[in-house]
């Protein structure tokens, strides 16, 4: 097996990066391919608590890494999906306990045994970005449709293409149509003009979101969710399957014209 490494980045925090690295994740496992998901963010890990797994953990990934424990016993299994895991990140450590080199060896050895590997990558530019970027074929730049957001992911997004990261994809979180629609809010057209990344998928703003990471259940297990909806589209095109832009996703039919632009 030779499994696809992914990083879920971003420049700015709170954009929804874990959340969608949740989503994905649990989306690819339905589909019934193998994935860990890897909490890059050490010192600050909350993947496990999306996903519903806070109290089983026993290692780390800091642990995986220094040798304290093999990797499976550091893997967490989903609690629906047995072949969902995540390794967590530890949360008394600080993000040099871990160096790239080790990343690229560990998600290397993690290729062998699983379909894809997915790492949340921290805010920021630091080491921790390093890390999560190290090992990565692919990069998902998450941003919301604010100024600073999209300034920070544009930071981001020349960091990875210096890093010779080519396989660049963009999503946009809590996308407001109505606000779009009344000048308040940039459109999608806009962000991916600015940005100059193929787009992947456009999650609308939703209180699910919230009611889900409370719970500890990603949406993608909600039929009814239209955030859970657009995260499995997202899973699908990553996975190669040919999925539209439908009028869900954009505002006003201007997405889908963009979007073709921007792939071709």
């Amino acid at each position: 097996m030779a499994g696809k490494t992914l990083v879920v980045t971003s420049g700015k925090g709170g954009v929804g990066k874990t959340t969608t690295v949740a989503n994905i994740g649990t989306a690819l496992a339905k589909k019934g391919y193998s994935v860990v998901l890897i909490d890059a963010d050490i010192g600050l890990r909350n993947l496990d608590v999306v996903m519903g797994l806070e109290n089983r953990i026993v290692y780390n990934l800091v642990d995986v890494i220094e040798g304290t424990c093999r990797k499976e016993q550091a893997m967490i299994r989903d609690r629906k999906l047995p072949k969902l895991n995540i390794i967590p990140a530890a949360q008394t450590r600080e993000k040099d306990a871990v160096h790239p080199e080790q990343m690229k060896t560990l998600c290397a050895e993690l290729a062998g045994e699983f379909d894809y590997i997915i790492v949340d990558c921290p805010a920021g530019i630091e080491r921790g970005f390093k890390n999560a970027v190290a090992a990565a074929e692919t990069a998902l730049v998450v941003t919301t449709p604010e100024v600073s957001a999209i300034r920070d992911a544009d930071r981001v997004i020349g960091l990875l293409e210096a890093n010779l990261l080519k396989d660049i994809h963009l999503i946009i979180n809590r996308l407001n149509p109505r606000m779009v629609k009344k000048g308040d809010m940039m459109s999608t057209a806009d962000i991916v003009s600015l940005l100059s990344v193929p787009l992947i998928g456009v999650i609308p703003e939703s209180e699910e979101v919230v009611v889900s990471t409370n719970r500890g259940v990603p949406l993608v297990h909600e039929r009814s969710s239209r955030p859970g909806r657009a995260f499995q589209k997202i899973a699908a095109r990553l996975n190669g399957e040919s999925v539209p832009f439908d009028d869900e996703d954009e505002e006003d039919g201007l997405l889908s014209r963009m979007v073709r632009f921007f792939r071709s």
